[in-house]
């Protein structure tokens, strides 16, 4: 296979030969899309002719089709602001746009593909290319997600179950109720997700090396803005302030804590739905989830949480990409930002990464769960839940002696009640019909 990439690039493979995977593709192509909108953007600031223009475009295209492959070797794990990575994707597309011109005009890395560029103002954009992408997928799965939990909860409305406070008896809800609330907490994140995203399409692209446009014409900025959006079909604007974002990389941070917030609320919903679906005989056993794969390699008939699971682990890992990309960009000095490879990987994996988890979960596991009322109703009347709703009418002390007298003597609430003398059978049937009414 033929090699595009030059110098630099060797160079780089090198100084940085370490066991990681790649960069991630998702950046290599942000960057190629910056790279393509440059290249008309000069031209049409009159910084080179038309042929070299046209010639880095197809080379550009080429890449994004996917026809140009193996040419972007570097490890995601480097220093130097990720310089290399800028400077391999330079030296493809140079190399490709010389060869599309037949060799007799050279096409430099440097002059021509990163004219009116800088790494500085190449790499942070890119980033943000590729995360914004990435976050219109995730807001697509949270929204299938949110729908499925909403479904759940109209299909489980009538499902009468135990409440649960510090995991002790509490009192009476539905479990619709409960999926219900599950849909409206990641409605609220996909708020905030939603909120984030708006740090992904504020670049300074067009700042060059500190954000003082060095080398970069007014004309060339207004340009290559123009051809970004029309190619990515978006709506990224300058900053107001080039340098204050070339200096700085909180934008990244704000964004891998709404990340982190959903994977919080997204492991405590995987937590619920172990605990419920625990036993079949042992646990609680109010939710069967499905069997996606034999549970052990020795226990038979074992059903594992494997999605919720998977959840918890994705709050484990976006919680330490989210500290990685925390402590990098307070690592900025001056007037650059330089710890960008790992926040570009760390990022990207976050945000693809809870996408995926989100389809999955979705697909696989709450829209084929199913409700044993049957353990969730034997739950409810086995416990001391009703007691709350017959203080106001006995007090709390009096009602109190007769849960602990439950608890004391492994009965049910109701027949310590009934055998107390303060309600006959028919008066309890009435009350909990009264009380399962008011909480559906």
């Amino acid at each position: 296979m033929e090699k595009y990439f030059g110098e630099e690039t060797k160079k780089a493979l090198r100084n940085f030969p370490f066991s990681t995977h790649p960069v991630k593709m998702e950046f290599i192509l942000a960057i190629v899309k910056i790279k393509r909108a440059a290249a008309l953007a000069n031209f049409k600031a009159g910084n080179f002719k038309r042929p070299v223009s046209n010639a880095i475009i197809k080379a550009c295209d080429e890449v994004l089709s996917g026809r140009i492959k193996g040419q972007f070797p570097l490890s995601s794990f480097q220093g130097g602001a990720g310089t290399a990575i800028n400077m391999n994707v330079n030296e493809v597309l140079a190399a490709r746009a010389t060869e599309i011109l037949g060799g007799k005009t050279l096409v430099h890395p440097n002059d021509h593909v990163n004219c009116s560029q800088s790494t500085n103002d190449v790499n942070p954009s890119a980033i943000k290319v590729a995360v914004r992408g990435l976050l219109l997928e995730l807001d697509a799965a949270l929204a299938g997600l949110i729908k499925t939990f909403e479904t759940k909860a109209r299909a489980f409305s009538g499902t009468v179950k135990l409440g649960r406070t510090h995991l002790q008896d509490a009192v009476p809800t539905t479990l619709g109720a409960e999926f219900g609330a599950y849909a409206e907490n990641l409605k609220g994140h996909k708020n905030t997700l939603e909120a984030a995203r708006g740090y992904s399409e504020i670049l300074n692209l067009g700042g060059t090396a500190i954000g003082n446009s060095a080398n970069a014409s007014p004309k060339y900025i207004k340009e290559v803005f123009a051809e970004l959006n029309r190619v990515t079909r978006s709506r990224f604007a300058p900053a107001k302030n080039f340098m204050a974002k070339t200096g700085s990389h909180t934008d990244f941070v704000a964004i891998s804590q709404a990340v982190t917030a959903l994977s919080v609320e997204l492991s405590k919903i995987a937590n619920d739905f172990k605990l419920m679906a625990s036993g079949p005989r042992g646990g609680l056993g109010e939710l069967v989830l499905p069997e996606l794969q034999k549970g052990s390699s020795i226990m038979p008939g074992k059903i594992n949480p494997v999605l919720p699971e998977t959840l918890n682990q994705l709050y484990f890992l976006v919680s330490g990409n989210n500290l990685t990309i925390e402590k990098a960009s307070e690592a900025s000095q001056l007037e650059l930002g330089v710890m960008l490879p790992v926040i570009a990987d760390r990022l990207l994996e976050s945000v693809k990464l809870a996408a995926e988890s989100v389809r999955q979960f979705d697909k696989f596991c709450v829209a084929k769960v199913k409700a044993d009322a049957k353990q969730c109703r034997e739950h409810l009347e086995n416990s001391t839940a009703f007691a709350t709703f017959l203080t106001p009418k006995y007090g709390y002390d009096r009602i109190s002696q007769l849960v602990k007298a439950a608890v004391r003597n492994h009965t049910s609430f109701k027949q310590e009640v009934l055998s107390s003398g303060l309600m006959k059978p028919a008066e309890w049937q009435s009350f909990v019909q009264g009380v399962t009414k008011k909480i559906r």
